[in-house]
């Protein structure tokens, strides 16, 4: 399979608001650029969408190396295995901080402009996705908004399984949370999530599950037992372990997307669905405007 190349295309996307994404464990960047093909076609007139890759070496997932088995190194975010290397919890998140830092910078240097604005991860990228975004809205809490280290508006979580990461353990460390040192792919105890709300993130978040998917339960719990129901979206979709790329799942995944980015002051209109896949039909090169101040 061919690895999607940057076109004139991707230029046009230059001004627009920018979604960081994350690619599970034992995959890269480039590979997770052609699995979010079609979901990348279907938002490059209101989104730019930027692939970061991991800082730890890792072996090819499960489903990685029937298509892409050529397209190494692999990599990972976190510990899933004892026999992953010991790593400090600091160094872990300081890793993990240059990777997210240095796709952001290579984005400016292309010409990217937009505001970055959302988070989209699969499985293990995922799992830090949310964590991200639960790191800000702690700082946030505790220390201010302006000591946040982040804005982002919203994270789009697909196939992913909690318990959080802890990014800032000394700020927020409960026994509901992980730290980056962690093998921490295992779902913990009930008992530890009973009591507390230390550990719910309430920023908005969409969750992108496959029904047939081996680890439903575990995405399922990331969902009720680590976000606040109102701010929570759900869609389900009749797949496995994987991005979506059949064209009525990825439209119902772009739908919430732009749900979100209305409701949180991304975008300032609502799109119908027709006008895009009229427009693609048509081979139209119009740019919906994002919020006036973002681009």
């Amino acid at each position: 399979m061919m690895i999607e190349q940057n076109t004139l295309i991707a230029d046009q996307t230059l001004h627009l608001p920018r979604i960081l994404c994350l690619h599970g464990g034992g995959t890269n960047a480039r590979i997770f650029r052609a699995q979010c093909r079609i979901v990348k076609r279907y938002l490059s007139t209101t989104f730019r969408l930027v692939f970061a890759e991991a800082p730890f070496s890792s072996d090819a997932g499960p489903d990685v190396t029937s298509v892409y088995k050529e397209f190494g190194p692999f990599k990972r975010w976190l510990r899933s295995k004892e026999s992953h290397p010991m790593i400090h919890p600091d160094d872990a998140v300081k890793a993990i901080d240059r990777s997210l830092k240095a796709a952001m910078d290579e984005d400016d240097r292309l010409g990217g402009r937009g505001e970055w604005v959302g988070l989209l991860g699969f499985s293990q990228g995922a799992k830090i996705c949310a964590s991200l975004l639960f790191r800000q809205q702690v700082r946030a809490e505790r220390l201010g908004l302006h000591r946040a280290g982040s804005s982002w508006r919203f994270a789009i979580i697909l196939a992913g399984r909690g318990p959080l990461v802890s990014l800032d353990h000394r700020l927020l460390m409960t026994p509901a949370l992980v730290d980056a040192s962690e093998a921490s792919m295992t779902a913990l105890p009930d008992e530890y999530l009973r009591g507390t709300t230390e550990h719910i993130l309430y920023l908005p978040t969409i969750h992108v599950h496959g029904t047939l998917d081996v680890g439903l339960n575990e995405h399922r719990k990331l969902l009720t037992q680590y976000c606040e129901e109102g701010t929570a979206r759900l869609m389900e979709w009749e797949g496995n372990h994987r991005v979506p790329i059949k064209t009525k799942d990825v439209l119902a995944l772009v739908r919430n997307i732009w749900d979100v980015s209305y409701e949180t002051g991304v975008l300032t209109k609502q799109f119908d669905l027709e006008t895009i896949i009229q427009a693609k039909a048509l081979g139209s090169r119009t740019v919906f405007r994002p919020q006036s101040g973002i681009a």
